[in-house]
């Protein structure tokens, strides 16, 4: 008890009675900071509504943001969704043959096979490469890039079939609806960088800053964002214009019977229609004849056989001569700096792995056992040739004289001036493949220069780029 009778701690102590009205001023305080900053956005959102509108009462610009430019009376809901439905095939499958195209180089074994190094988890579903079958990566290259090249029309008709999306106005009405432009620009913008891209590399004609791989992995993985955010949005529209015509009657209407279809929401249909003068027969049979031409002047490349000849867009050297070497090449010895001094009779072969290299002429390779496998050589441009006849020695018996039998690895070096790919790294499954060559011979001749002469690297399913040619020095590690 205290002195005065009253149990101790029975009344606040004069601390706690100054604490309880400073903290009641401090929430005041709060709640009026809250009621201005609150005020002050009601305002600006006001005053952001009242712009909008003032800009929206303006006409807008001439020529193609105003309604009455754009006059085609077959553009609308139903064709747009045909060019639309091809592409949701197509695309799909260019971007898997793509991805696994990227994988048959095995970025991730090693830096020095990686071109998109800072790729992070977009390198989630790589694996090891197999080499069964021999020809997977010529099927998946030549897919890839004469899909590529067939879709342009279509690809061009869809842009077409939308264009007055890409001009309307407002640009911006709302934040959703900025959003939605936004996805927009990244589909348009993505899909034109990727088979600019693509079609250029192709034709060897590198123009744009970079490395082509960086550019065009990282392009495709944008794309296909705003590719997949797209078919979410559209995909129930889409369905409902294809639905709402038979494709089987517009394939037989004709000109004098072909009319504009309903007004739209999205403004595809045009408000004042010019009198037809195509058919939407006319625009599909148009659309499928162009990639249909591209088809036959692209696909041989791939195929081979007596469409090589009608492969008119193959990037260069369709006529390689005759002769035992007479195949498809991507560049030349000339052309990468190597000359008759560095392969001459001073060249040699340096086997690494454990204990002391093995230093081998030219001719002591050929005294080795040697072994033959028949394999094309197919590159990422999409070409690639028939299966050329190679004889040498298996990587598995380099790696059992470099003593490591089991190597897991193994690094390929060219004599090649430094450059990208002069130098790769093969993984364990290629090494002993048996039919993984060092190759001396081929179609029973000696390698030419630009063949890889006077040794070169011919594994299964492997792209060009990676079968090493010039070989100088072989490093295999555990």
């Amino acid at each position: 008890m205290a002195s005065g009778g009253r149990p101790s701690g029975s009344t606040p102590s004069s601390g706690s009675r100054r604490q309880k009205p400073a903290e009641k001023r401090v929430r005041e305080r709060l709640q009026r900071v809250r009621t201005a900053g609150a005020a002050a956005v009601s305002v600006a959102a006001a005053r952001t509504r009242a712009a909008a509108q003032r800009i929206g009462q303006l006409p807008p610009p001439p020529g193609p943001f105003r309604t009455g430019f754009w006059r085609s009376p077959i553009r609308g809901p139903w064709l747009t969704s045909v060019f639309g439905l091809v592409l949701l095939v197509g695309i799909p499958l260019l971007f898997l043959t793509g991805l696994l195209s990227y994988a048959a180089y095995n970025p991730d074994l090693s830096p020095l096979n990686d071109e998109t190094p800072d790729k992070g988890i977009l390198g989630f579903y790589l694996f090891s490469w197999p080499t069964h079958p021999y020809w997977l990566y010529r099927l998946l290259q030549g897919v890839h890039v004469t899909l590529g090249v067939v879709l342009v029309p279509v690809l061009l008709a869809k842009l077409w079939s939308v264009i007055p999306k890409l001009f309307e106005w407002l640009p911006v009405r709302s934040v959703a609806h900025g959003l939605e432009r936004l996805s927009l620009l990244m589909l348009v913008g993505g899909v034109i960088f990727e088979f600019v891209t693509g079609i250029l590399n192709i034709q060897l004609y590198y123009v744009f800053p970079g490395s082509f791989y960086r550019l065009h992995f990282y392009g495709a993985w944008v794309f296909i964002a705003a590719f997949v955010v797209h078919v979410c949005l559209r995909l129930g529209r889409m369905t409902r214009a294809l639905r709402s015509r038979s494709l089987s009657t517009e394939l037989r209407t004709d000109l004098a019977h072909t009319a504009p279809e309903p007004p739209d929401p999205d403004g595809l249909v045009a408000a004042a229609p010019a009198p037809p003068t195509m058919t939407r027969r006319g625009a599909l049979g148009t659309v499928g004849a162009g990639s249909l031409l591209l088809l036959v002047v692209t696909a041989g490349q791939s195929i081979g056989g007596w469409l090589r000849g009608t492969a008119l867009l193959a990037p260069h050297n369709r006529d390689p001569g005759s002769g035992p070497n007479s195949f498809q090449i991507n560049k030349t010895a000339a052309k990468v700096g190597i000359t008759p001094a560095l392969v001459g009779p001073s060249w040699r072969l340096e086997v690494h792995g454990r204990g002391a290299p093995r230093i081998l002429t030219r001719e002591q390779l050929l005294a080795m056992p040697q072994h033959a496998a028949a394999l094309p050589i197919a590159c990422v441009e999409g070409w690639s040739t028939e299966d050329q006849h190679w004889s040498g020695l298996r990587l598995a018996d380099l790696a059992a004289l470099a003593g490591m039998p089991d190597a897991a690895s193994v690094l390929v070096q060219s004599i090649q001036p430094p450059g990208p790919f002069t130098r790769v790294v093969l993984r364990g499954n290629q090494i002993r493949d048996p039919r993984a060559l060092l190759a001396l011979r081929v179609n029973g001749a000696a390698l030419s220069l630009d063949h890889g002469y006077p040794a070169r690297i011919i594994v299964p399913a492997n792209p060009g780029v990676n079968n090493t040619k010039w070989v100088h020095r072989l490093t295999f590690r555990a």
